[in-house]
This record gives structure tokens, C-alpha cells and sequence, in this order.
């Protein structure tokens, strides 16, 4: 397929227009990208939160990579805020040694939906960890080729710990892909537009206007004592 299509089998719900998440339950959706079908089981309960959904900066990420017929054969990958884990699974389909990660109580969703989404054959290349930003980002590795995250910019007292934790991960050759909404109060604009610049080449290479959407490419500015 040239152009990306996707279905749920319940409407899209975002907490702006679903008041439900209360009682626990369970949504399923259905995504097509790069020639892959994805399956995606939501748990809606108050311990998941916002990585209940599957925000659109993460179906804009994932669209940029059908675009472009992004490969991630043979590249080391780690994704910030897996979520659902829609965007980690793709890379993986499309290649990629991918290490997702977020917070400890989300581990469960995650790995459900690699259970239904990652052919037994292909989950040696594929691992799930707890991160939490600016804590414990030094169990980590440092010679990622990319970094992938999407919505992660919703709450500005993070932004110091993000920053930490892209810095540490991130090598002279690291590309990272960062999807953003730009919402009003939060401090989103001036994060990519003021704060990466002063780490990272920042680079606009995707957006959709009508959501204030934009995938970023970013690499690490040069640094003679290659301190991080």
C-alpha cells in the first residue's frame, strides 16, 4: 500500500474525549503500516494513565517510516515511552535489535502486544525494560544507531530528565526520530525550538499541520571532549 490505513474496532479515544477510564477495560485496535498489520490491546485503568492510548504523534511516527521506507536492519534501537508499543514493534518488523522501555507498571502492555504482534522467530531482537528518566539511564547502553520516542513532551517538569536521559543514550552516530504535538501550556514549542538545539542538530523532516504534529530528526552536536 502506498498510503497508510488503520481501523479500530471502537471509536479512537483520547482522555480529552472519553471519560470511561475508570473502570477497568480493555480496547483493541487495528493499524496496517509498511505492509503490517497490527493488533493493539489497550488496558484502560487509572494505573496506566496516558499510556493507555495510542497517541497520534506515534501513528505519525510510524507513517514517516512507510513514507520513507525507513529500515532498521541491523541498527541497535531504543524507544523512550513505548506505551503501547506500537512504534517499537514496528521498528522491529521492519529490522531493527529494539530495546522498549517505560515506566515499571506499563512493562505488562507492552509485552502483551508483542505477544500478539512479534513472530516467536523475530523476539530475540527484541527486549522490554523499565527506564525512568534521569533515574536510571545509566544501566543502559550507550552505542544506540537510534533513539525513538513519540508524545513524549505533555509535561515540562520531565523535560530536564528527557534531555538527561537523550544525552546519556545518545553517541556521536545516534539518530534520533522524536514525533511531538505541540499543545498550548506545556512548554512543547520552546523544548524543541530552545532546549534541544543547545544539545542536538534538530531537523523537521515530517508534520501534520491539521494536529500541530511534527517528527524531528536530531543528532548530537559535536563535542571535542565528547563529553555527553
Amino acid at each position: 500500500m502506498t498510503t497508510t490505513q488503520y481501523r479500530e474496532y471502537l471509536n479512537f479515544e483520547t482522555p480529552e474525549n472519553e471519560n470511561r477510564a475508570s473502570k477497568p477495560s480493555i480496547r483493541r485496535s487495528n493499524f496496517e503500516f509498511c505492509g503490517f498489520n497490527l493488533r493493539i490491546i489497550r488496558f484502560m485503568d487509572a494505573e496506566m494513565g496516558v499510556s493507555s492510548y495510542v497517541w497520534e504523534s506515534g501513528i505519525v511516527l510510524c507513517r514517516y517510516f512507510e513514507k520513507e521506507n525507513i529500515s532498521f536492519t541491523g541498527k541497535k534501537v531504543i524507544e523512550l515511552g513505548s506505551g503501547t508499543g506500537i512504534v517499537g514493534i514496528l521498528a522491529t518488523l521492519l529490522g531493527g535489535t529494539v530495546t522498549m522501555t517505560d515506566q515499571p507498571e506499563i512493562l505488562k502492555q507492552i509485552n502483551n502486544n508483542i505477544s500478539i504482534n512479534i513472530p516467536f522467530a523475530c523476539r530475540h531482537r527484541l527486549k522490554v525494560c523499565a527506564l525512568t528518566w534521569g533515574e536510571n539511564q545509566t544501566d543502559f547502553a550507550t552505542d544506540y544507531d537510534v533513539i525513538l520516542g513519540s508524545d513524549l513532551v505533555y509535561s515540562s517538569s520531565s523535560y530536564p530528565a528527557l534531555v538527561d536521559t537523550l544525552r546519556y543514550l545518545c553517541s556521536q552516530g545516534t539518530t534520533i526520530y522524536l514525533a511531538s504535538e505541540f499543545r498550548t501550556g506545556n512548554g512543547s514549542l520552546p523544548f524543541h525550538e530552545v532546549i534541544l538545539p543547545t544539545h542536538f542538530n534538530c531537523q523537521i523532516v515530517d508534520r501534520l499541520e491539521t494536529k500541530y504534529i511534527a517528527v524531528y530528526k536530531l543528532t548530537k552536536l559535536h563535542s571535542p571532549d565528547n563529553k555527553k
